[in-house]
């Protein structure tokens, strides 16, 4: 990344010069060159699986012991199974511990005087990395290895390398505490760890100061190979190898498209080490059905529109024609709403606050609406998120749908990812993701909340495929009730128009020679598909399964069950596989470094391509208040100096404060935990109430046609799900049954039986209250 070293003042800036004989890219200053030297990608596809080996080269031009600081990009959906540490013809096998365990190891070597690295996780896609007690003129090599999956759609396969972690908006209000970090924005309460993702940011037009390196070897693993597509960057191919040219910038996300042109279809079954086969993980990939030719049912729609400071440029075009295309393609039949939002949300003229019948009038007023939004303003996303959520509460007999189009740049993840939970309820949540380093590990944890699809645009000649795909996921499932007989394969699914289901989890037992799919089609047919199984050792399907295990339960941890952490933390060691609560450190046995003094230096990243950050006379709309403000050239000085100074001036030494638990739900200043979110914050009245309006609409829908009263049991196993949450178990004891139960399959006569008897039997309901989404 294009980076500075230290803190700079201003006067400083100017005596920044580039030598005739120090290499390509390579700065220097008074202060010495930087730290940050070389970052390789070498990645192997093989069919639909990627492994790659990061390389990160750090070299130490002062003539002190130099710790290194580097916050950078991963897929978020990769596993980090592995990390070496290697200098002066030493390698290090990285050791996987708890969190708090790996840092105080970390911190214990550093102050002996011993080289030793550390590598963690802020977010799934955002990690940081320490390199300490690196010898003057001494390299050191730090290598990661991971594994992840390739998604595939409709013929293709798509592989996304981040390479720059983009300025995130940091709401809430600074911390009093010292910084969990050395990053730019303060900690504050809605992001408690806003310093360790926050890294400072160099004016477009900095010299590169990086040897970037990205090679991809392509195995197709049988399935025909019809091209490679690439975008952002300038690559070469031949033979199945495509690499980068020398010279290009990591201020954007690596894409290759892969048009395979078979089906992919198919189920891999991997052992354990040591079990003699007899348990492991496998992945499913399911092949939808033809679509009928029945009429769509009718959809409420709201569309969440991003216009924050950080969606400006080719960005706030991409997404304002995003948007457009989702309102034109509603029916009469459909209602919707648009939302335009940064600090302050905007509605449609004429059209209110409600949701409005899709007529061709109110369509032309949406398509204007949002025709006039430009880019202004901080990103607060959950305000939004609460409204549209809202407006879909009260939809009965219609498909609920929403779609937000943002680039994601939010620090309070796991604040909006724990209110969200209990809103979202039976409503489809789709994200468009329009950056070119988008913040796609909450997009697509989002999305999930909601079961529908996270869509990347990195460019606008990427956009029109990529809503294409949104638009198809806005219809209804062809298939529901999704699961795989003989394997563990975890809640119910919903096959999509054009998308496989791509499953993973655990086997017992003798591998099977097929495993036999079932569901139920929208006209409540039976669906059945046997799928052949390729037994294999893979290791990457054994670290993909465990990386989803993990996401699954740290969101779980977010919405408030902190009973979770044990599990989190035995989990992810087992399978070696890096989360939140682990991290990844090396510690070499040499000691380099006498008395443990040094130089900390935290690497600043370049300005994400497409970003127009810098336009304005005050700091960007979308840091906190509590940032760092810009730092004004030198009088005669280069055009390229950093536009950014780091928060702090005087280098903090000794321990960081650390925590058992993710660095999203840490206090600052000490091993606190931040409180579980509150429940639903129902009474046992309100709960009588909300059942008594469950046990009516059942009653009312008696009637209805089959397909329709399959999907009102779905939609209330959701929502009891969501309200039951964080009441006594016992006292609700028959309503939590009630839900695990709907979730299933089962006969639907049967099962509407039961739920009528469970709710009518809950108790009545004070009849001059109305149910909670209704107030």
């Amino acid at each position: 990344m294009t980076l500075s070293v230290t803190p700079m003042e201003p006067a400083e800036l100017g005596r920044i010069r580039i030598l005739p004989d120090a290499g390509v890219g390579a700065l220097h200053t008074d202060r010495g060159n930087l730290p940050l030297d070389r970052l390789d990608v070498r990645t192997r596809i093989s069919g639909l699986l990627a492994r790659t080996t990061v390389t990160t080269e750090f070299v130490n031009a002062h003539d002190t012991a130099l710790e290194a600081t580097y916050v950078f990009p991963l897929p978020d959906r990769a596993a980090v199974t592995a990390m070496t540490m290697t200098a002066a013809g030493r390698t290090v096998e990285a050791e996987l511990q708890e969190r708090a365990a790996a840092r105080e190891a970390y911190d214990r070597a550093i102050e002996a005087g011993q080289r030793a690295s550390i590598a963690e996780e802020e977010r799934p896609d955002v990690f940081t990395m320490r390199v300490g007690n690196i010898a003057p003129g001494e390299r050191v090599v730090v290598e990661l290895t991971l594994a992840g999956p390739l998604p595939w759609e409709d013929g293709a396969a798509t592989f996304r390398f981040p390479l720059v972690v983009a300025p995130r908006y940091i709401p809430g209000t600074p911390l009093p505490d010292a910084p969990a970090g050395d990053g730019q924005a303060r900690d504050t309460d809605a992001v408690p760890d806003a310093s360790r993702i926050t890294p400072p940011v160099l004016l477009p037009g900095f010299p590169n100061p990086l040897r970037l390196s990205i090679a991809v070897d392509i195995d197709t693993a049988g399935l025909p190979l019809a091209g490679v597509r690439s975008s952002l960057h300038t690559v070469t191919s031949r033979d199945g190898h495509v690499e980068i040219a020398p010279g290009e910038r990591a201020d954007r996300d690596f894409v290759l498209r892969l048009p395979y042109e078979g089906d992919g279809s198919g189920a891999v079954f991997v052992p354990d080490p040591g079990t003699d086969g007899a348990e492991g993980a496998y992945q499913l990939v399911v092949v939808p059905p033809e679509p009928s030719d029945g009429p769509a049912r009718p959809k409420d729609v709201v569309l969440l529109l991003d216009r924050s400071g950080s969606m400006g440029g080719w960005k706030m075009v991409a997404a304002r024609r995003a948007a457009a295309r989702v309102v034109d393609t509603l029916t009469t039949a459909d209602r919707f709403a648009v939302l335009t939002f940064d600090h302050q949300i905007d509605h449609p003229a004429d059209l209110g606050e409600g949701l409005s019948d899709a007529t061709d009038r109110h369509r032309f007023r949406a398509v204007e609406h949002l025709a006039r939004a430009d880019a202004r303003g901080g990103t607060e996303l959950l305000a939004p998120l609460r409204q549209g959520l809202s407006l879909l509460s009260g939809s009965e007999g219609r498909d609920r749908v929403l779609v937000l189009v943002t680039d994601g740049q939010v620090g309070n993840e796991d604040q909006i990812l724990a209110e969200v939970t209990s809103l979202i309820g039976a409503t489809r949540l789709h994200t468009v993701g329009i950056d070119r380093a988008v913040n796609a590990g909450f997009l697509g944890r989002l999305a999930a909340l909601g079961a529908g699809r996270c869509e990347l645009v990195e460019s606008e000649d990427r956009l029109d495929e990529a809503m294409e795909q949104i638009h198809r996921r806005i219809g209804a499932p062809l298939v529901t009730d999704v699961t795989v007989r003989g394997v563990d394969s975890g809640r119910p699914q919903s096959i999509f128009p054009g998308v496989p289901l791509v499953l993973s989890g655990r086997w017992t037992g003798a591998v099977p020679s097929t495993v036999t799919v079932r569901g139920r089609t929208r006209d409540d047919a039976e669906f059945t598909l046997d799928v052949p199984v390729e037994r294999k050792d893979e290791p990457a399907v054994t670290a993909q399964w465990a990386r989803t295990r993990l996401r699954e339960l740290e969101d779980r941890y977010a919405a408030g069950d902190h009973t979770l952490e044990q599990e989190i933390v035995a989990t992810s060691l087992k399978y070696g596989v890096l989360c939140r609560f682990t991290a990844f450190v090396a510690v070499d046995s040499r000691v380099v470094n006498e008395g443990g003094q040094r130089r900390r230096v935290t690497q600043p990243v370049e300005s994400p391509s497409g970003w127009d950050m810098f336009g304005a006379a005050q700091p960007p709309q979308f840091l906190a208040a509590g940032a760092a403000p810009m730092a004004a050239p030198a009088a005669g000085g280069p055009s390229f100096a950093p536009s950014f100074a780091p928060a702090r001036a005087q280098a903090r030494t000794g321990a960081q404060p650390f925590a058992a638990v993710p660095s999203g739900m840490m206090l600052r200043g000490s091993n606190r935990k931040m409180a579980a979110p509150a429940g639903t914050g129902l009474t046992m009245q309100d709960l009588a109430a909300l059942v008594a309006v469950e046990a009516r609409r059942l009653r009312d829908a008696e009637g209805r046609p089959v397909a329709e009263r399959r999907d009102l049991l779905a939609d209330l196993a959701t929502r009891l799900a969501a309200v039951l949450a964080g009441l006594p178990a016992e006292e609700v004891k028959p309503l939590l049954e009630l839900a695990a139960r709907l979730r299933g399959a089962g006969d639907l006569d049967a099962q509407w039986s039961d739920a009528r008897r469970v709710l009518e039997a809950f108790g009545p309901a004070a009849p001059e209250r109305k149910a909670f989404w209704k107030r």
